[in-house]
């Protein structure tokens, strides 16, 4: 297995034949696709054992995001890759062409060009590298060529989007975009939605070779089960199954996620237990949030992503990350963490985002804290990085390890205990 040099610019389409040939059975080179960041590559090529041997059918290898923060490689055969791509057009009406936004050492990313390649087109590149600029999504957007025109955004790229009509009028001329990456807020669902574009939210992760569940509906070949505590109801353990499913992890052959189907329709397909929470409602999956990322506050269960998609109900917030701190009494205290849709810190009620919330689900599930940020560190695309925000704002952290430009306000609970309630800081 040898290592991939992506970075987020055009010269990314310098390796389209290497690419290409990751659909192809009998590729000879298994490659990990890996960042420009010399530092980051190099500690994923140690992690994930570059240059060493690796099975004849794998033909990649893609670094997970994990929440953990020790990166696994999850294992794809081209026949994988191909049916994850098929299945995609199916979904979508057919093969396209496909302008890439994302960073293509990431599976969503490197789908994008996957899909372009396979199909025989050249995609679009929009030069991330900076950061997402909406005059670059205009210009590559209107020259993109093909029969059938994709993209694929997380939701802070949509938001951007959405507030600008030079890109929403670019993104109107797509016959899909996929968003994903993270939960995408209802609000701005409605939003992308009345503004004419033809959003699609999906849902995967690099064990599947990208999103496998499109609008909560399984892609063709895809099988959706949910492992509930002795079959019981309510939500439990996602358990994803189909021909994308990758062939275990990199150096780690029998990690107990991954395990084939002894029974069921498809008879010996592989099958990934994911982290995830979900439910299945009217044949759809709806995800509800992560085992591993629950809060446990004063002995009852709080799912972060809960409680954000109510916070990001409120017009004044653009993005949250909501996490557990340690807390004495409670165990652990329910913290947001916010970022205006504007570009005053004091445009957010704290106090009105903690009763929001508490009107929509239970004072339980309030936010005892909110912080309020320029921007959320980031562990992936669009997703955030709760273990670096524990860092930043746990009490064991020190006033010089604080990095994140925030303003701290005690929520007022109205009577009940607020966490600790030290005054605002600049933590730089």
């Amino acid at each position: 297995m040898e290592p991939l040099e992506l970075t987020g610019g055009p010269q990314v389409l310098a390796h389209a034949d290497t690419l290409a040939s990751l659909l192809d059975d009998g590729t000879t080179r298994a490659v990990l696709p890996v960042p420009g960041d010399t530092a980051a590559a190099a500690r994923l090529c140690a992690a994930l054992g570059a240059g060493e041997p690796i099975g004849d059918d794998v033909t990649l290898v893609i670094s997970t995001s994990g929440s953990t923060g020790t990166p696994k490689g999850a294992q794809h055969t081209a026949a994988g890759l191909r049916a994850s791509a098929r299945a995609t057009e199916t979904f979508l009406g057919g093969p396209g062409n496909w302008l890439l936004t994302l960073p293509p050492h990431h599976i969503a990313g490197l789908q994008v060009l996957l899909r372009a390649l396979g199909a025989g087109f050249r995609p679009g590149i929009v030069d991330v590298r900076a950061g997402f600029g909406l005059d670059d999504f205009v210009r590559a957007a209107d020259g993109l060529d093909g029969p059938r025109r994709y993209t694929s955004l997380v939701p802070t790229q949509l938001i951007k989007v959405v507030d600008s009509p030079a890109a929403t009028a670019a993104a109107r001329t797509f016959d899909a975009i996929l968003v994903g990456g993270a939960a995408t807020p209802e609000l701005l669902q409605r939003k992308a939605i009345d503004a004419g574009l033809a959003i699609v939210c999906t849902y995967g992760m690099s064990e599947t070779a990208g999103g496998c569940v499109y609008d909560g509906v399984p892609l063709d070949g895809v099988e959706v089960r949910i492992d509930t505590p002795a079959g019981g109801p309510g939500p439990g353990r996602i358990v994803l199954g189909g021909p994308m499913v990758a062939h275990g992890y990199r150096n780690l052959p029998d990690h107990p996620a991954f395990a084939s189907s002894p029974t069921g329709p498809r008879d010996g397909a592989r099958r990934f237990r994911t982290d995830d929470l979900g439910v299945v409602e009217a044949g759809l999956l709806r995800v509800v949030g992560r085992a591993d990322q629950a809060i446990s506050t004063g002995g009852l269960t709080v799912l972060p992503e809960v409680v954000e998609q109510v916070i990001l109900s409120d017009l004044s917030v653009a993005e949250c990350a909501v996490l557990g701190l340690p807390d004495p009494r409670l165990g652990e205290r329910v913290v947001a963490v916010v970022v205006p849709s504007g570009v005053d810190a004091a445009g957010v009620d704290t106090d009105a985002v903690t009763r929001l919330v508490a009107a929509r689900l239970d004072r339980f599930a309030a936010p005892r804290e909110v912080f309020v940020v320029a921007a959320l560190p980031m562990r992936g695309p669009g997703k955030p990085d709760r273990a670096a925000l524990r860092d930043l704002l746990s009490d064991k952290t020190s006033d010089e390890k604080r990095t994140l430009k925030t303003e701290k306000r005690p929520a007022d609970l109205g009577g009940m205990q607020a966490g600790r309630k030290s005054p605002g800081r600049d933590f730089t």
